[in-house]
């Protein structure tokens, strides 16, 4: 009994030692040097080819499967002349490359991270519809890849794009424009690589996304695989809904053309007389709004069909040169009314004058003067018979416009008259069409 206890007090410490002894083991373990050891393991010379596709699903011969994701970080410009937009956006790849399994340690190793594209196999995806882009450098580059243990790739990058956007103009700038994002692969067909958009929620936009002169309504993804004579390529897009802002429009161009056209009116109002201030208004009309015009079409490009600003401005340079031809008919009819008023005077005076020599003649010649009163007296008669006619007919009805348009003498005075009314209604019919046709339309029809 006396020698069976000290054995099991020594084997207690004995125990107790060992357990200390792994504890401090682990405490001490280095993990920055274990991921070292496991991408040596993986990566190493002969070890791993980055020039050999991954496995297709389940480890099949199938082509591999290549989740994409994007996050939007900003749109920096839309531009009409160029037809292109800039964006910002952080891209991410994830595919399962069996060839990068590797023990996590017991859950301690969530993932290995690397900042060198080229230690491991990338899909070779291209931005179809790019003009120009860079990536980003600093401090360090933006880009990074995790391995998981169960052999899964995310590849991650920050760059900046310049992508072309054909736009219809034909509703500018009540117009909503389609932006695509086109990504497909370069040289692997789909028997080889397949992109497919993440389960989920592919594409993220950056809340308060803020655009100058746009509002980005919604957006939409979809594939848009493509054959060529040598072969199928995968491809995967992202449609951008951007929707003209139109106050900017509105404020700039809508409200100062109005201005410039009711400005034009005024004319009607100043005496036919004043040569010098009705054409200076309206030559100065006139050559503002061609200006603006000009202005206009000089931020959008040439195309070849007409635009809604188009018909705006087309409308009231119109009604502008039409107020300014309106002067020139009420000059041509001053002049016509003044001839004809001299034409009348100087047809008075001669009545005048010869009504004057005939009295004097009667005067003269006393012989004729009995014989002269009867026809006077028989005159007389025949007048006051025509007088109790006249009380007993009817006056003729006259028409509202022309008894309006009586009070007016003139020629000139009633087109002036007429101007004033027919120009600011034709204005508002016409106005009353154009936006109940651009702002009421179709979604179809824009389509």
């Amino acid at each position: 009994m006396d020698i069976s206890r000290p054995s099991c007090s020594l084997l207690i410490l004995l125990a107790l030692y060992i357990l200390q002894l792994a504890g401090c083991m682990n405490a001490k373990i280095n993990f920055r040097e274990k991921e070292k050891q496991i991408l040596d393991q993986i990566l190493g010379p002969g070890r791993y080819d980055a020039r050999i596709r991954p496995s297709g699903i389940n480890g099949t011969d199938g082509p591999a499967v290549v989740s994409v994701n994007i996050f939007v970080r900003s749109i920096s410009k839309i531009d009409d002349v160029t037809m292109e937009y800039s964006v910002q956006l952080t891209f991410r790849e994830q595919w399962l490359d069996e060839r990068l399994k590797f023990n996590n340690l017991g859950g301690r190793l969530k993932y290995l991270t690397l900042t060198e594209a080229n230690r491991v196999w990338m899909p070779d995806l291209f931005f179809s519809n790019e003009k120009e882009g860079h990536f980003h450098n600093i401090i360090m580059p933006n880009v990074y890849i995790r391995i998981f243990p169960n052999g899964n790739v995310l590849y991650s990058i920050r760059i900046s794009l310049t992508l072309s956007c054909p736009m219809n103009l034909k509703l500018y700038p009540l117009d909503k424009q389609t932006c695509s994002l086109r990504m497909a692969s370069y040289g692997w067909t789909t028997d080889d690589l397949v992109f497919l958009w993440k389960e989920g929620d592919p594409v993220q936009v950056v809340k308060n996304l803020h655009l100058p002169r746009f509002t980005l309504e919604k957006f939409l993804t979809d594939y848009c695989n493509s054959k060529t004579n040598t072969g199928e390529y995968s491809c995967l897009k992202v449609d951008l809904l951007f929707k003209r802002e139109f106050s900017y429009y509105l404020i700039q161009i809508y409200i100062p053309c109005c201005m410039l056209v009711i400005v034009s009116w005024v004319s009607f109002w100043l005496d036919q007389g004043a040569v010098p201030a009705r054409v200076s208004l309206g030559v100065t009309t006139l050559l503002t709004m061609a200006t603006q015009s000009s202005g206009i079409n000089a931020s959008l490009p040439p195309v070849s069909y007409t635009k809604a600003i188009d018909v705006w401005t087309g409308v009231c340079l119109t009604f502008v040169f039409g107020a300014l031809l309106e002067f020139a008919l009420v000059n041509y009819a001053s002049r016509s009314d003044m001839h004809r008023e001299n034409m009348k005077k100087s047809r008075r005076e001669m009545e005048a004058a010869a009504s004057l020599d005939a009295a004097s003649d009667l005067l003269d010649t006393d012989s004729n003067t009995t014989f002269a009163m009867k026809p006077l007296v028989r005159g007389g008669v025949v007048d006051t018979k025509m007088r109790q006619c006249e009380i007993h007919m009817s006056p003729p009805r006259k028409n509202c416009c022309r008894l309006w348009m009586s009070k007016f003498p003139t020629r000139s005075k009633r087109i002036d008259v007429i101007s004033r009314i027919t120009f600011p209604l034709v204005f508002a019919l016409f106005n009353l069409a154009y936006w109940s046709t651009y702002l009421f339309r179709d979604e179809d029809e824009e389509k």
